[in-house]
């Protein structure tokens, strides 16, 4: 094992400095140091940290614990030594009431998406003042999956995913919800809430013509309204517009927030695994560290979402995740040795189909087969394995490329994709390899930086966007133990799923921290950004 190891390592050190994505040397600005971390207080920490927000004046973190269906309230007076103070118990509030999904907090009113008991019916919002007590209930759209205050705090703006039930016989439509919380919040009504659809987009409607075919509707017997899926939104600095995330569907919605309207559908297209630097691991079965080249396209279908500005442009920062739609009633999920591929694309199909080639990769079956025969001309996997910069209208300005997994092969070669719930070598390379799953942008010391948390491997990729056309790799940290048993709680932290950035100028110890909140490990870590030596 030892000798496997090591020659791994030397791989992964020899692929990273010959890999034309790291020619340059890294950026050296910053640093991020773990110094506290919250492990939230029930038996099985799985959701028990999800997403956190901060409210500057009291000093406290709002961490949605799903788990409990609490959020719990957590004192960083101290960043060191972050301290529960009390939760705020939705499971309490009434039985039409299901899990919270997100929080977000402006001058101390702390808004919470809460889905319904049942999930394809209308969710809510719920506002509460910092401690703690409820001041309003507002119904959104079905399964409000995330929500933001645009930065002047006139509105509260929220994703409704409008997900499928198991079945795929109810499926609700999509939305984006737009709360004007100007005022007393006690005394907002429900005509102080705008729900946006797509309908207009529907086959049939006003605006179905502007629908780029590469947006993927396939949902069973969906339209255009009910199969889109609303997952994360950002708002830009005039607090005027927001982008939001449609993972399944790999695309963007732009909304125009005064006219409570949508702008435009972006599709988001695919990355072409073949070219070089785009390479990745395939395989879960080959026994060894291989990013290579392969024949598939990455579908982007990015979760989180953020938006910077410079020199005056407005930019897009995405963490290409990936999502399969799998339900017990419909499933595009397959693995590329149970599809037939076309052999006038795919002349060396038996071999790509073996397990230690692409056969064990994860794929979809509702894209690709483009005369629908039954045979497949293109491969297209899920997610990116990277981050990427989008322009204010959608076009792709930079990719991460294949550095996520070069540089975690260089960090830990014998736990190389190993996923959040074990210590596995090369576990996740059939599936979406790091998975990153979560992004923000912070302004420190006049330059920007990206910090996206990888959902399986763990840790935090810290890139410089000062330039976006060419960004830089700063630092790769990961305050997990693989010595120890995912189960244990030594092994620290497991499953990043959010992060937020804190300015010094709002921070309790006068540095910029980072907050990461773990789904699986259940603690919610903070990270001292310093300057580096």
């Amino acid at each position: 094992m030892r000798r496997f190891a090591v020659a791994s390592a030397l791989y992964a050190l020899l692929a990273l400095a010959l890999s034309p994505a790291h020619a340059a040397p890294p950026t050296e600005r910053i640093e991020l140091r773990p110094i506290g971390t919250y492990a939230a207080n029930v038996e099985n920490r799985l959701s028990a940290a999800e997403i956190a927000a901060y409210d500057h004046v009291s000093q406290r973190l709002y961490i949605v614990n799903a788990a409990a269906l609490t959020v719990d309230v957590v004192s960083i007076a101290d960043p060191a030594n972050p301290t529960l103070l009390f939760d705020i118990r939705i499971g309490a509030l009434g039985d039409r009431f299901g899990a919270a999904n997100s929080v977000a907090v402006h001058n101390g009113l702390v808004a919470v998406a809460v889905e319904a008991a049942v999930k394809t019916d209308p969710g809510y919002v719920l506002l509460f003042d910092r401690d703690g007590r409820l001041l309003n209930s507002l119904q959104v759209g079905a399964l409000p999956d995330m929500l933001t205050w645009t930065p002047n705090g006139r509105q509260i703006v929220v994703a409704n995913e409008g997900e499928p039930n198991a079945p795929y016989t109810i499926d609700p439509e999509g939305s984006i919800s737009i709360i004007t919380a100007t005022g007393n919040p006690a005394r907002l009504t429900q005509a102080d809430v705008i729900t946006v659809g797509f309908v207009d987009f529907n086959v049939g409607g006003p605006r179905h013509g502007e629908l780029d075919p590469r947006i993927r509707i396939f949902g069973p017997n969906a339209s255009v309204a009910q199969d889109l899926e609303p997952e994360y939104i950002a708002v830009t600095d005039d607090s005027q517009t927001a982008y939001v995330t449609l993972q399944e569907n790999n695309a963007l919605a732009v909304i125009d927030l005064r006219r409570a309207a949508v702008r435009s559908l972006v599709a988001l297209g695919s990355k072409d695994h073949a070219l070089p630097g785009n390479a990745l691991d395939a395989s879960d079965r080959d026994g060894r560290i291989n990013i290579v080249n392969w024949p598939v396209r990455g579908l982007y279908q990015p979760d989180a979402i953020d938006t910077f500005k410079t020199r005056g442009r407005t930019f897009v920062v995405t963490a290409n995740e990936g999502d399969a739609r799998d339900y017990a009633g419909f499933s595009e999920e397959t693995r590329v040795s149970q599809l037939t591929l076309n052999p006038a694309s795919f002349p060396n199909a038996a071999a790509l189909r073996n397990n230690a080639a692409l056969g064990r990769l994860r794929v979809t079956n509702a894209t690709g087969d483009l005369d629908r025969n039954g045979a497949f001309e293109e491969l297209y996997s899920f997610g990116a394995r990277s981050f990427s910069i989008w322009s204010d209208s959608g076009e792709l300005i930079y990719d991460s490329s294949d550095d996520f997994e070069r540089i975690t092969a260089a960090a830990y070669p014998t736990f190389f994709n190993a996923s959040n719930t074990n210590n596995t070598f090369d576990d996740r390379s059939d599936d979406k390899g790091p998975e990153p799953e979560a992004v923000v942008t912070g302004r420190i010391a006049n330059r920007t930086y990206a910090f996206i948390g990888l959902e399986r491997i763990g840790g935090v990729m810290v890139y410089d966007v000062s330039d976006p056309s060419a960004p830089s790799f700063v630092q790769y940290v990961n305050n997990r133990d693989f010595t120890q048993p995912v189960a244990s709680p030594d092994a620290r932290d497991l499953g990043p799923e959010g992060v937020l950035f804190i300015p010094a100028s709002k921070s309790p110890n006068k540095l910029p921290l980072l907050v990461v909140s773990n789904e699986i490990s259940g603690t919610t870590t903070i990270y001292a950004i310093l300057s580096a030596r």
